[in-house]
């Protein structure tokens, strides 16, 4: 039987998050605004009702103006593993862990998740648990951090933490990419799977402004086997100066990058499109192309 890969403590992502619950909604929260943004805009063209709608990893229920009535939206549930946060919210709300819905098969209409997932230790499991607890035809519409999501800020960090200490801490997340995100919808069951990805560029004076918005995020380091306490000042000094020398603009401000995934799928129901059985067409290539086939 295989153990489950544990990469993140589940006490220090709650720790983070309530931490950042304490504060109030401020510039710092703009990449959780932009994106729910976002995904609202994804559900423009749906014209499917969702009477019962879950926010999974709400954080301070960004998400909750935009959904009130949209697709006939009657209930609206708001959880999130923060109870920091969960204090914040408005509507059906309750703390629990991202990747443990307590939820029965089948009594969803509508998922959707900011921002939270790439916290969770078995995406693959919760996305499955996801897809069964989404009705038939139920729809899952999530955002993700992934791809090459601060990448400059993790590059500078394990240089300068190699060149001041002459060792390297588990200090980096792992990320997901488009293509193995895709995989997962698959594999968690999801029909009609789709992942797409945004960029998004911020810049900041500093390096040392960046992690100080991200720990006001919550999204600092919460790796398992991460070094306890606080990262070394000599470390975190030059990993500002290499910053600052390989990417600062002409303007000396340095560039952090975003990279968020979408997932959408859906829960299978036998009125979706399928696709055709392979050798299924009724009209020839050659007929298409002509006597250039």
């Amino acid at each position: 039987m295989n153990e489950i890969a544990t990469p993140f403590d589940q006490r220090s992502v709650r720790h983070h998050r309530d931490r950042a619950a304490a504060h109030p909604d401020d510039d710092t929260d703009f990449l959780f605004h932009d994106v729910s943004d976002r995904l609202l805009d994804r559900m423009d063209d749906i014209t499917r009702q969702f009477p019962t709608a879950l926010e999974l990893g709400a954080r301070r229920g960004h998400l909750a103006d935009g959904l009130n009535g949209r697709n006939g939206i009657e209930r609206l549930f708001q959880s999130d593993c923060s109870p920091g946060f969960v204090q914040h919210l408005r509507h059906r709300r309750l703390a629990a862990q991202d990747d443990l819905l307590p939820f029965a098969f089948g009594s969803l209409d509508l998922v959707i998740s900011n921002l939270a997932l790439h916290w969770v230790n078995d995406l693959p499991g919760a996305l499955s648990q996801i897809r069964r607890a989404l009705k038939p035809d139920g729809l899952f519409l999530a955002s993700i951090l992934g791809g090459e999501t601060l990448h400059e800020l993790r590059g500078v960090l394990a240089d300068a933490e190699i060149a001041v200490t002459g060792g390297l801490s588990p200090r980096l997340s792992p990320m997901v990419d488009v293509r193995d995100a895709g995989a997962l919808m698959q594999r968690a069951g999801f029909a009609l799977p789709v992942v797409d990805i945004d960029r998004i560029d911020v810049t900041y004076s500093d390096a040392l402004a960046l992690m100080r918005d991200l720990r006001a995020m919550g999204e600092t380091n919460a790796v398992l086997e991460r070094p306890r306490g606080m990262a070394r000042r000599d470390v975190l000094l030059s990993a500002a100066a290499l910053y600052a020398e390989r990417h600062a603009n002409a303007e000396g401000r340095i560039p952090a990058t975003f990279d968020v995934l979408f997932l959408t799928g859906w829960a299978p129901h036998e009125s979706q499109q399928k696709p055709l059985r392979p050798g299924s067409g009724q009209i020839s290539l050659t007929q298409v192309l002509g006597d250039n086939a």
